[in-house]
């Protein structure tokens, strides 16, 4: 049933990532596509340079200017946004996203400029050692799409591992640059709050089929396909029910700390 008062939000960023190389590496896999209510989406190329496309570097500066307008977007990122819980207790963190947050890049300084995630998992640099887990480890929301592998599930066809070690420390850096503008989703909350933009954790393989490929690459089909998918339910009326997924009192605990994915319900 069509939402009478609209779309709740008037931008659509969907964002294909990728942990390979360094923060300022050129990288064919980083895709980002945008759209609105009344723009289907287009791919969004990175400003003029030598390089021919994104870095990871690149697409944090270009979020927080578009976040820093008044236009509230709703953006799809395809990495973790926080680990198990038995992380944070093999750890003995707070189950704090913050404080993880400000742990995490400590030990690793992915969004140094020269840092790759394999010379942290290699004790090249940083402390990557003191922070890791078992590919055993999975977060209920992974659990719930049935496919999506562990955050700590490395060289591994479809896994996630390495963007999203490569991805948490710039959610501190959008976090810290645009405060109060951005609420991250659900750790600011599950609610969606009009006239704000908001960040979510995606996990393409939910929507892809649903869209054809065109003449799309893998990448580009898969941050067209997130772009598509939020314009289309928001079109429809049908997001609400996305930032409300059905979880016991327990669950909804865990996932105040792991994060959740948008579209798992």
């Amino acid at each position: 049933m069509s939402d009478s008062r609209g779309p709740v939000f008037e931008r659509y960023i969907g964002i294909d990532y990728s942990g390979a190389r360094t923060p300022t590496s050129s990288l064919k896999g980083l895709r980002v596509y945008r759209a609105a209510p009344h723009m289907p989406p287009e791919e969004v190329l990175p400003p003029p340079s030598p390089r021919k496309y994104w870095t990871r570097r690149g697409i944090a500066e270009w979020l927080v200017e578009r976040l820093s307008e008044t236009a509230p977007a709703l953006v799809g990122i395809d990495h973790g946004f926080s680990f198990p819980l038995r992380y944070f207790e093999e750890h003995q963190l707070p189950r704090d996203w913050p404080t993880f947050l400000d742990d995490f890049q400590r030990h690793w300084p992915t969004d140094h400029d020269d840092v790759q995630v394999d010379i942290v998992r290699n004790a090249v640099v940083g402390n990557g050692a003191a922070r890791t887990g078992s590919s055993r480890w999975r977060r209920l929301a992974e659990v719930r799409t049935g496919a999506a592998k562990s955050v700590f599930h490395f060289d591994v066809p479809g896994s996630v591992a390495k963007s999203t070690h490569a991805g948490i420390p710039w959610l501190r850096y959008l976090r810290q640059r645009l405060g109060g503008r951005v609420r991250f989703w659900p750790f600011d909350g599950w609610r969606i709050s009009h006239g704000r933009s908001l960040i979510a954790e995606v996990y393409p393989s939910l929507w892809s089929e649903s869209f054809p490929t065109q003449d799309r690459t893998p990448d580009q089909h898969d941050a067209y396909s997130v772009a598509a998918w939020l314009r289309q339910t928001d079109m429809d009326g049908r997001l609400k029910e996305f930032f409300d997924p059905l979880l016991t009192p327990s669950e909804h605990a865990a996932a105040n700390v792991e994060g959740w994915i948008l579209g798992v319900k």
